[in-house]
């Protein structure tokens, strides 16, 4: 799954395990229609691992935590469970981690998705995923929305109680010591310990939460590297307007040009492949993406090929969108120069993102960028430069899907 992708539910008992290098605390909270839990009996956790329709199994450290749903015990009134993931050790991040949250049948053990939060940093505590009602049926979605402030942050934004310390007590005057140590943070128990005050306030988005280290458009034409991520967003705001995507190379060496093909690959929250917009095909899903054999002269030379991508106009099931450029007549692109990618405002002509692919492999095929639909709703672009063994759109399907 990827970031705000959802499945039906086939079963109506499912667990969620969460998977990390590390040991991880896994919670789940039981949340009426306004997003918050009825009281602190609706916190599921180590120290109460049973509430209605939802229960917690530890590991022991040897296997995964996990939080089983039965739907049809769930009361009137939930419409969501939600999945949380701390790591174990006092003040640690998800720098370094990847964890991955599988949902399973949990009368057989059969997995029925699994979902890892892509680019993590500065996050100690996650929301993974999401068991919700919707139209009298339940689905999971994958969510990925990472706390700064630990579970104490998520607790107290859906509704918990989180006791205060209580005020230390009055200390006599007298010549000022070394500065103290801090000791570290108690662990969060809202029932039985104390943390300190959080408070209750909406998380930022992903790629605009200060210090995350992510990149944004507020600062005006990004250049990325391979595998490098910028989200795009100015302002604090989604950029939901029409984009373009140029693409350019030169040959390698004197001689005829080559002839490449610049594509976008559109799929589903699955992986689905929904459509491709190529030179035999120049509009899909209802003209959100348009393909232009026009060459637009920009900084750096002039664009090949462009793909126009209104995002504000795409379906809402299409959640990723992947760039591709083949050579049809076969020649390898260690026979191109310069190849590159490049997205502009297609209102203002104004480069955003530029990504130039350094070096190249023996092959006819490869997937420059990628744009993938975040939770929350924006749009963040993935510098690719993989490269694969096909001359068409069609052979590229598979290898990008599994690139996303």
């Amino acid at each position: 799954m990827t970031p705000g992708s959802n499945i039906p539910l086939p079963v109506s008992r499912v667990t969620v395990d969460v998977t990390a290098p590390v040991r991880l605390d896994v919670s789940g909270l039981l949340l009426t229609a306004d997003g918050k839990v009825r009281s602190d009996d609706d916190f599921i956790f180590y120290n109460q691992p049973a509430g209605p329709g939802v229960t917690y199994r530890s590991g022991g450290g040897t296997a995964p935590d996990a939080i089983t749903v039965d739907t049809t015990a769930v009361p009137p009134g939930i419409e969501k469970i939600v999945v949380t993931a701390s790591p174990d050790a006092a003040g640690q991040t998800f720098q370094g981690i990847e964890p991955t949250a599988t949902v399973r049948n949990a009368d057989d053990n059969a997995v029925l998705a699994t979902f890892t939060p892509p680019r993590l940093g500065t996050e100690t505590a996650l929301v993974v995923m999401e068991i919700y009602l919707r139209n009298g049926a339940w689905k999971a979605r994958a969510v990925g929305q990472g706390y700064a402030n630990g579970l104490a942050g998520i607790a107290t934004d859906f509704g918990v109680t989180v006791e205060e310390p209580a005020p230390a007590p009055a200390q006599p005057i007298a010549p000022p010591p070394a500065p103290p140590v801090t000791p570290p943070a108690p662990p969060l128990d809202p029932r039985t310990a104390a943390a300190p005050p959080v408070p209750a306030a909406p998380p930022a988005p992903p790629a605009a939460a200060p210090g995350s280290g992510k990149i944004n458009l507020d600062k005006g034409r990004v250049s990325l590297q391979k595998n490098q991520t910028v989200s795009l967003v100015k302002g604090g705001r989604p950029l939901l307007s029409q984009v373009k995507m140029g693409l350019g190379w030169e040959p390698a060496y004197r001689g005829k040009d080559i002839d490449l093909d610049a594509s976008v690959i559109a799929y589903g929250p699955q992986r689905n492949h929904i459509d491709s917009c190529y030179f035999g095909k120049l509009s899909i899903v209802n003209g959100a993406i348009k393909h232009s054999g026009d060459n637009l002269t920009g900084e750096g030379g002039g664009d090949d090929e462009v793909i126009v991508v209104d995002l504000g106009r795409l379906p809402q099931e299409v959640t990723g969108l992947v760039f591709t450029v083949n050579s049809f007549s076969g020649q390898k692109f260690t026979e191109v120069a310069k190849a590159y990618c490049r997205l502009l405002d297609a209102a203002t002509g104004e480069e955003l993102v530029r990504f130039d692919l350094t070096n190249a492999e023996a092959q006819t095929g490869v997937m420059m960028a990628k744009l993938i639909k975040q939770f929350s709703g924006e749009w963040e672009m993935t510098a690719m430069g993989d490269f694969v063994k096909s001359r068409t759109v069609r052979g590229m399907v598979k290898p990008a899907a599994q690139a996303l």
